[in-house]
């Protein structure tokens, strides 16, 4: 006994010298001696001695390694009796060691496939001992967890070992069984046992499903129950839950997916734990999570499509819950001594309860739905609208922000769903409120909505969350599709009412109110869009309606201009009413965009030939230029003005109006841009909403004027009208006054800075030929920055400017070689420019190349518009930049590389002429698919930043 414990000891060091020890002596000696053990007589006890009794893992994966080495040996093969042994012995230690070390379980269940393998076709009493596999492993299966794990990974190895037979006919030791024998034992693995491991396999991934899904399940009803403990996890677990519903739509199996078991559970669990925050908050002081609305309406969108899944017991729950707290909150408002608090609760309850109604009604375009399905939406939708038709009687004395907010929501969703020509106005939702409500087809319903927004705008006008939202609902509704809707919109005389009383005293958001921000203005925008678009459904060509509807406005200009005619004028009250003015034209400038429509509004703010209104405009640039939240407004209403937006700006032959538009245009950038330079350092946190917010403005007021083509520019310099000069001067200033890394950093300014010189480039290229050195190169190095900007609507701007400036060059180079006498001087200026500063266009045309090689090149053909031009003006930095790639391959790839150049140039012409450009396109397509694949083959290419360099 002594001598087999001293020998176990010996083991156990040899066994950690050989798996542990970094001397290489030490570790090939301690191999040679486990070898020598392998090859023993007493082998096969000593391995079951360090099975039972060995201390480390090391030395029980000795003993499974070399029990596979005997049971696998050719030479003296183990009796039957021995194999079924250790076979069971196997079965017994992983089955009382379901923790033991990874590899050592992975060696002893490689051990019993082994066995089971080479033992297939044995027999004891007419028994095949070895093909018991399914019996052997369902012990496993019907224990703890990691006897599961066991016994699947028993089935994967033992499939996997016979499926190698296949492969090959010298696995390890099995050089005895010729290849007849091996594809014996597969076929008789896969007629005997393969399909009922396949089942046993399906019915386990079955139960696992369930168990994941009920233990998911518990654990968001956890979750949900318990929300103020973990808030970030609500979303998550709603994500994962949406994603498994949408999913049911698609799932072709004929066996129940438990999905229908366990959503509405989800379902409930979240709505429920909604509606018992409301208590728990106001009782502790807590956050309230209504008060995130980004937050509500994520959470908001998942529960659309988890509601929808079952939607019978989702909506049978909301109609129990709604019942219960709308009548509560009913006894509560009738009761003389009602607790506020318990209103509040109530009020509370009921809004999570509108907007989830909301959100399961906008859940309906993600499930085909029926009739019945219909009808319950009309069941939630008549409980709601009976609902706002108590909260409304009761706005004159009090009101709910976040139940209005609700309301809004709903209205929104169920606008989506059920108001338009797409929806059958026989469906049993219209049924259902025409038998609760009494609104029998769709144009009632529209005077429900239409009836809210004005009662929103009556009681919450300063209110501006509401007020928003309410505009916006209504400037959804007038949205032109589907047409007939908005003319049944238009018919109500609610809509009427609107049309001819837009004024403060019906809409108090409308007044000036000189505790209000002036940005609170922003929503007049809106709510003049939408008044717009109803206006013009019926307007016409009838000038006495148009001049009706805008008596306020003219009533308001008026106002500004008397107190602009005055040295003592109160300031706020100014600034106010001219705010809210511009707002109010932007937005039906905005909504006109028809040319009869808005030539009767030019005509409104230029009648005969005459700016009635524009000098009011120009004047408040003037004085409160260093006020952007005036200065903003007027420069985007001016902005609006000018944009040929869908060509609604024609004037007839014999009208100068084009040619005194852009007269208006330039002075108010002119005045704008010169006061604005002198308010000296803006500190950087407020650079953007001070200065280049404005600068931006004018960029896009510049750019719509001159690309509207509706005024001829040469007239200008031919008649010495210097507008157009003044205009551009400014820009130059302005341009200049802007770092590089700003033009790129802000997205709204790069956009239109980039918008504007692409045409500028293109129409006015003899101004920019025409400007100073330091400027030119400034606008080139702007190029050059832009043409690797991540906003593609840049990159493609920069192409085109650089295009134009390229094409610009070549005819002027070309027109030089001919000797004409009549170049002008500007062109001299602008090529001796070029001449001095090649590295320029020479850097543009690596960085175009580097672009189309190395990058994902998202917009290639705007990208092969100006390479051509580069390189047939630097054809020699061309060629030793295509040597520079050419050499960067390894000798293998540099001829195909060459090729690959040779072709891009094969059949172009040293011209720019359309056609020659566009084959030169073709070419690129097929260089850049040829050169990807070539370096995708290399293993080192040229490195782009040298390209750079």
């Amino acid at each position: 006994m002594a001598d087999h414990v001293q020998s176990l000891a010996q083991l156990e060091i040899l066994c950690k010298q050989l798996y542990e020890t970094t001397e290489t002596g030490v570790r090939l000696q301690a191999e040679k001696a486990l070898v020598e053990f392998t090859n023993s007589p007493d082998c096969l006890s000593k391995c079951q001695l360090l099975l039972e009794r060995g201390s480390s893992s090391y030395s029980q994966l000795l003993a499974a390694t070399c029990l596979s080495k005997l049971v696998s040996r050719t030479s003296n093969p183990l009796p039957l009796e021995h194999r079924i042994d250790i076979r069971n012995y196997v079965l017994n230690y992983l089955a009382t060691r379901p923790k033991l070390a990874e590899f050592v379980t992975q060696a002893l269940i490689q051990l019993y496939s082994r066995i089971t393998k080479l033992g297939w076709f044995d027999c004891q009493k007419d028994d095949y001992v070895f093909r018991n596999v399914i019996a052997d492993v369902t012990r496993f299966l019907q224990d703890s967890v990691e006897h599961c794990i066991i016994g699947v990974t028993i089935l994967s190895q033992l499939t996997n070992e016979i499926n190698q037979l296949n492969l090959c006919l010298h696995v390890q030791a099995d050089t005895s069984h010729p290849l007849t024998k091996h594809r014996k034992i597969a076929s008789s693995f896969r007629d005997s046992s393969l399909f009922d491991i396949f089942t046993l396999s399906c019915n386990l991934l079955k139960q696992v499903k369930r168990l994941s899904l009920l233990y998911v399940n518990l654990f968001i009803l956890c979750v949900f129950q318990h929300w103020e403990f973990a808030p970030n996890s609500v979303h998550y677990l709603l994500s994962l839950w949406q994603r498994l519903a949408a999913s049911v739509p698609y799932v072709k199996a004929t066996e129940p997916h438990l999905l229908e078991t366990y959503t509405p559970e989800v379902t409930k669990a979240y709505i429920t734990s909604r509606l018992e925050s409301v208590c728990i908050i106001l009782r502790d002081g807590l956050e309230d999570p209504l008060d995130d609305a980004g937050l509500v309406q994520q959470q908001l969108d998942q529960l659309s499509t988890i509601g929808r899944c079952e939607y019978e017991k989702t909506c049978a729950l909301l109609v129990q819950l709604f019942d219960q707290s709308a009548q509560t909150y009913q006894e509560l408002l009738q009761s003389t001594n009602s607790s506020t608090i318990d209103i509040t609760v109530q009020e509370g309850r009921l809004t999570w309860l509108v907007y989830i109604i909301g959100a399961v009604i906008g859940g309906r375009v993600s499930f085909a739905s029926t009739d019945e399905q219909d009808a319950m939406d009309g069941e939630l939708v008549c409980r709601v609208l009976q609902l706002m038709n108590l909260t409304d009687s009761r706005l004159a004395q009090a009101g709910n922000e976040r139940l209005e907010l609700a309301m809004l929501s709903f209205f929104e969703q169920f606008r989506k769903i059920y108001i338009g020509d797409q929806v059958q106005k026989s469906s049993k939702l219209y049924r259902r409120l025409s038998e609760v409500l009494g609104l029998n087809d769709e144009t009632m319903v529209l005077s429900v909505f239409i009836g809210k927004i004005i009662t929103n705008l009556k009681y919450w006008g300063q209110c501006e969350p509401i007020t928003s939202k309410t505009l916006q609902l209504l400037n959804d509704l007038s949205i032109g599709y589907p047409l007939p809707s908005v003319r049944k919109l238009v018919k109500l005389s609610a809509v009427q009412f609107m049309l001819n009383n837009h004024t403060s005293e019906h809409f108090s958001f409308l007044g000036v109110n000189n505790q209000s921000n002036l940005s609170d203005m922003r929503c007049r925008t809106t709510f003049y869009t939408a008044l717009g678009r109803l206006l013009m459904v019926d307007l016409g060509e009838d000038e006495d309606q148009f001049e009706q509807f805008m008596l306020p406005l003219t009533a308001a200009f008026e106002a500004v201009a008397q107190m602009f005619s005055t040295n003592t004028f109160n300031e706020q009250e100014a600034k106010r009413t001219l705010v809210g003015l511009v707002r109010d034209l932007r937005g039906i400038a905005f909504a006109f965009n028809a040319k009869t429509s808005f030539m009767m509004l030019f005509d409104w703010m230029y009648p005969s030939l005459y700016p009635a209104y524009m000098p009011i405009l120009q004047r408040a640039i003037e004085l409160w230029y260093h006020v952007p939240a005036c200065t903003t407004p007027v420069l985007k209403l001016m902005a609006e003005l000018v944009h040929n937006r869908s060509q609604r700006l024609q004037f007839d032959v014999s009208s100068p109006n084009g040619i005194l538009l852009f007269r208006e245009t330039s002075k108010m950038i002119t005045t704008y841009g010169n006061r604005i330079l002198t308010i000296g350092e803006v500190p950087k946190d407020q650079v953007y909403s001070v200065k280049l917010k404005g600068v931006s403005v004018c960029f896009s007021m510049l750019k719509a004027v001159l690309s509207g083509n509706y005024v001829n520019f040469g007239v200008f310099r031919l008649y010495g009208d210097d507008a157009l000069d003044n205009a551009l001067q400014t820009f130059i200033k302005l341009l200049l006054s802007i770092p590089h890394s700003d033009l790129l950093d802000y997205p709204k300014l790069s956009q239109s800075f980039y918008s504007l010189l692409e045409v500028l480039t293109q129409d006015h290229m003899n101004f920019i030929a025409s400007l100073e050195p330091h400027v030119v190169m400034y606008i080139l190095s702007s190029i050059s920055e832009g043409l690797t900007a991540l906003d593609t609507m840049v990159c493609t701007g920069c192409c085109s400017s650089l295009d134009h400036i390229v094409t610009y060059l070549f005819k002027q180079l070309s027109r030089s070689t001919k000797k004409r006498p009549a170049a002008m001087a500007t062109d001299d200026r602008f090529l001796h420019i070029m001449q001095q500063h090649p590295e320029m266009i020479q850097q543009m045309l690596s960085t175009v190349l580097n672009i189309i090689i190395f990058e994902d090149c998202r917009n290639q053909w705007s990208m092969s518009r100006p390479l051509l031009g580069l390189i047939l003006l630097n054809e020699k930095y061309f060629a030793d930049l295509r040597n520079s790639i050419v050499n960067s391959q390894p000798p293998e790839k540099q001829q195909a590389m060459h090729l690959c150049f040779e072709n891009l140039m094969e059949g172009i012409e040293r011209n720019l002429l359309t056609k020659n450009r566009d084959r030169f396109t073709q070419n690129l397509s097929v260089f850049r698919r040829e050169v990807n694949d070539s370096m995708k083959n290399s293993s080192y290419g040229v490195n782009s930043n040298d390209m750079m360099s």
